[in-house]
């Protein structure tokens, strides 16, 4: 079901259910490449994801044999359309792909995504800046922009760095190589790759574990790292601080605080 502000879109759907916000992305005859639409879609629904207090959990999947095969630069570039003045591009990206990625970024609930077949350009990021990425063995991981003659956006050229190191991000954007699901867990770019079947299994169980747990603290400490990669030790440590104190008043440390007391398992409502 939807309700509040959440609703799918052609080539989206969205959907809330039992605090999990669920976005999969629904193009499968075009390996669900992202067009305007969608990226739009995907934007508002992660942004009230992040003032909705019911939402403990963002899912992130793609329909058919693949997660997604990049932005949908064909039908952007169809038809009879005027050549774009000078300048479109960079005007236009901070509100689209250049917006959708900080927020996955920063959102205060944990975002877990599920990925088959091809995760390639904005795919792979949308797989990189989530929480927790689960992969098949054999998904296919690849940022195309050297081999169509262009630069990487999305964040490709800040997140890789962080996640596998910058050797390995020049032989993922310079030499545009494809990466395995095993090779991409093996490396560090995602959480865990198992076998095709077991995708949806694996990545349902951590969102329920998730969706279970300590909200407020969870979306703290997601703040915390995040901040963390650019913050000086002294700036961080004062955020540290500032995390202690919110989480400290949250129902959800007095639940974990009494279940500790009480030697049994808390019962968390992420508030």
């Amino acid at each position: 079901m939807t309700d509040g502000p959440y609703r799918s879109v052609d080539g989206l759907s969205v959907e809330v259910h039992d605090s999990v916000l669920r976005l999969r992305l629904d193009r499968p005859t075009q390996r669900n490449a992202i067009n305007d639409t969608m990226m739009a879609g995907l934007i508002e629904a992660v942004d009230a994801a992040g003032r909705d207090e019911g939402v403990r959990v963002i899912h992130l999947s793609g329909g058919g044999d693949h997660f997604c095969g990049g932005a949908d630069i064909v039908a952007r570039n169809a038809g009879d359309q005027s050549r774009p003045r000078v300048g479109s591009i960079q005007r236009r990206l901070p509100a689209q792909a250049h917006r959708l990625l900080p927020l996955l970024c920063t959102v205060q609930v944990p975002v877990v995504c599920a990925v088959r077949g091809w995760a390639a350009g904005i795919g792979m990021q949308i797989a990189t800046a989530a929480d927790f990425t689960v992969a098949a063995d054999d998904a296919k991981f690849w940022e195309p922009f050297s081999s169509r003659g262009f630069t990487p956006d999305s964040g490709a050229t800040w997140l890789l760095p962080r996640a596998v190191g910058m050797a390995r991000a020049r032989e993922l954007l310079l030499l545009g190589r494809k990466l395995g699901g095993t090779e991409a867990a093996e490396w560090g770019l995602i959480h865990r790759s198992v076998p095709a079947g077991e995708v949806d299994r694996v990545a349902d169980e951590l969102v329920a574990t998730l969706a279970a747990g300590p909200t407020v603290a969870l979306g703290l400490t997601k703040w915390l790292l995040h901040a963390g990669a650019s913050s000086p030790l002294d700036d961080h440590l004062r955020n540290e601080g500032f995390a202690m104190e919110l989480s400290s008043r949250s129902d959800d440390f007095r639940e974990g605080l009494g279940a500790f007391t009480d030697r049994r398992p808390p019962e968390f409502k992420g508030r």
